[in-house]
């Protein structure tokens, strides 16, 4: 099988008989303002519902087996705000992630009236794409599961059930930072617990029985250790994307940088909002990204 290369397309799409506006139907009227966004896929909601069991599992370890047996009032209250506070910001963060428009551009609005009302000047590209009938901003990219165009577009994640996208990467970065604080944390404490229970009688170091209390230990330390592993990962290749100024989709087709490049620190403004506050750790607080122009192209 012949592979075609990926400019290819972008010649084609230069073509101004290839946007073809006479063929897209005029989009539907807009839904009401601060419409909820969630995405209607089996698998990304499967996800999305384990994400949540097994967050709530190891809330449910730590506090029933570990910390309220103990007979340590103080460990047991400092860990158990932490770990709550961590958890509860994660998803928090989770439900940001999931219910946050990531940058869709607006669906069939690549007709011949929004054409002309751009005003292009001569030698400005358009790009359309022909899955969603929708004029294509410079670094959008369109999402076979959303079926939308995603400005910005760093990968779709099943786990939180949407995409990564321009409007909600702070949410999915302080996601992916919060389960491996929270995973390390649970490791942290399982490992005390071990030895505590090791040097106690085992029978008095939780409320269930010796062996059941072994299971829970045994697979919420698999399930922290997995999770941190994969969550890290996801944390430090998501910033390496914003301070280079490249999404994970960009990286991977190696496409030519057509954008100005900036500093890192504004890279990871621009991402998680002006000017730097503790609002860059909030899930609640919405990064004000300035007033770019949605549609850019390339001259």
């Amino acid at each position: 099988m012949m592979l075609i290369p990926t400019h290819h397309f972008r010649d084609i799409e230069r073509k101004p008989e290839y946007l073809q506006p006479e063929k897209c139907v005029p989009p539907a009227s807009p839904g009401p303002s601060g419409a909820m966004w969630f995405i209607r896929d089996g698998c990304g909601i499967a996800c999305a519902i384990v994400t949540w069991f097994l967050v709530l599992y190891a809330e449910f370890v730590v506090l029933f087996v570990m910390l309220i047996p103990s007979r340590d009032y103080i460990y047991s209250v400092i860990n158990g705000i932490v770990f709550n506070l961590l958890a509860f910001l994660a998803l928090a963060s989770h439900c940001r992630a999931m219910l946050t428009d990531p940058g869709a551009v607006p669906k069939g609005n690549a007709t011949k009236e929004f054409i002309e009302s751009l005003q292009l000047k001569p030698g400005q590209v358009v790009y359309k794409c022909p899955k969603c009938c929708s004029i294509k901003p410079d670094r959008a990219h369109h999402c076979s599961v959303c079926k939308r165009c995603i400005r910005k577009m760093d990968h779709h994640c099943p786990w939180v059930n949407n995409c990564v996208g321009e409007n909600n990467q702070k949410y999915f970065v302080l996601f992916t930072m919060y389960i491996a604080l929270i995973s390390l944390h649970a490791l942290i404490m399982v490992g005390f617990h071990f030895l505590h229970c090791f040097e106690e009688d085992w029978t008095k170091c939780s409320s269930f029985s010796p062996p059941t209390t072994v299971i829970l230990l045994i697979l919420l330390c698999f399930e922290g250790l997995l999770f941190l592993i994969f969550t890290s990962v996801m944390f430090g290749t998501q910033v390496h994307s914003i301070c280079t100024d490249e999404t994970g989709i960009e990286q991977l087709k190696k496409e030519e940088r057509r954008w100005a490049k900036k500093t890192k620190w504004m890279n990871m403004k621009a991402v998680f909002g002006h000017p730097f506050s503790l609002g860059w750790a909030s899930p609640f607080a919405t990064p004000d990204q300035g007033k770019a122009d949605p549609y850019q192209y390339v001259v």
